[in-house]
């Protein structure tokens, strides 16, 4: 199956990010190279990283950008470790980073991956890198009730997480869970009819929140921005699109958090404690997809771009 994914939000990254074409780019979530390439084809004597975990986005990756392989270097790996990963090329500062913090349409869409509740005899995997041994269907069937609430509510905001989770034990009583098809239908057997017309499809909330809890997506986003602020040289920007509150949220504060660290009271006539901004927000509020965009990728219509401009004082 060929690695499709639309680039949501593309023209406005590029744009965004102000290529310069002896400058060195990092993609944390290398995908379907969308984005990258689109980098790769503004370089000229600079140089791109594309980072992914996922081993068919890797090797589509790969071919997609070969045109362009003597400008690109692509690593295996997670979008956390990009501070390491960097420094390991021997690079001390960046231009530029993107992060597309969704799933791709290719993994949505290839039923073995078990990240779609439209995909009715789908394993419940659900992992970024399949080199790693825990599932969904681990979650699903070993985590008690009360951890099984906590991630449905914190990940998902399913306010029926109760509800779902004493069915899901019910079941998993009876035969172990081992499909998509199976966990849709307890989910929704379990939240009230009237309810089901709002929010979209009634598992979508419940799939999210597995998909965080197995891959770490938010334990390990706020440190990875931190750290990528870091890594961009005096000017350099950082793209990050998200797709559901919880991300959009923490992209938002850690970017307010770099702008204005200052922790003085504010009746202090001059800062005290030391702590000096690391640049500015770029998109005061953010960029989301044209309607254009929308007519053609549905899947893009809660992505939020934001972005923030290292600026270094002298």
């Amino acid at each position: 199956m060929e690695f499709n994914h639309y680039s949501v939000l593309l023209e406005e990254t590029i744009d965004n990010l102000n290529i310069d074409p002896n400058g060195i780019y990092v993609d944390g979530t290398l995908g379907g190279a969308g984005h990258s390439l689109e980098i790769a084809k503004r370089l000229e004597s600079g140089r791109l990283i594309g980072i992914d975990r996922d081993s068919d986005a890797i090797a589509a990756a790969k071919e997609r950008l070969k045109e362009y392989e003597d400008k690109v270097t692509i690593v295996k790996g997670n979008f956390a470790d990009t501070a390491n990963i960097i420094k390991g090329l021997g690079i001390d500062k960046v231009n530029g980073i993107v992060l597309d913090l969704g799933v791709s349409s290719y993994q949505l869409d290839q039923k073995d991956r078990g990240f779609s509740y439209m995909s009715e005899n789908a394993p419940l995997d659900m992992r970024m890198d399949r080199d790693e041994k825990l599932t969904a269907e681990d979650i699903i069937n070993d985590y008690s009730y009360e951890e099984l609430v906590k991630v449905l509510r914190v990940y998902g905001e399913e306010r029926f997480a109760p509800n779902i989770v004493k069915n899901i034990c019910k079941r998993r009583e009876i035969q172990r869970i081992t499909t998509t098809g199976e966990l849709v239908k307890i989910i929704d057997e379990s939240i009230p009819v009237k309810n089901k017309k709002r929010g979209g499809h009634p598992s979508k909330r419940t799939f999210q929140a597995l998909r965080i809890e197995l891959n770490g997506e938010l334990d390990i986003l706020e440190k990875s921005i931190n750290d990528m602020i870091e890594l961009l040289d005096n000017n350099g920007i950082i793209c990050i699109i998200s797709f559901h509150s919880l991300e959009d949220r923490i992209v938002k504060n850690v970017f307010k958090e770099n702008e204005r660290p200052c922790t003085c009271p504010k009746e202090f006539p001059v800062c005290v404690c030391g702590r000096v901004s690391k640049g500015e927000v770029v998109t005061r509020k953010p960029i989301l997809p044209s309607d254009l965009e929308l007519s053609e990728n549905s899947r893009s219509r809660s992505a939020k771009l934001r972005c923030f401009k290292r600026c270094v004082l002298n």
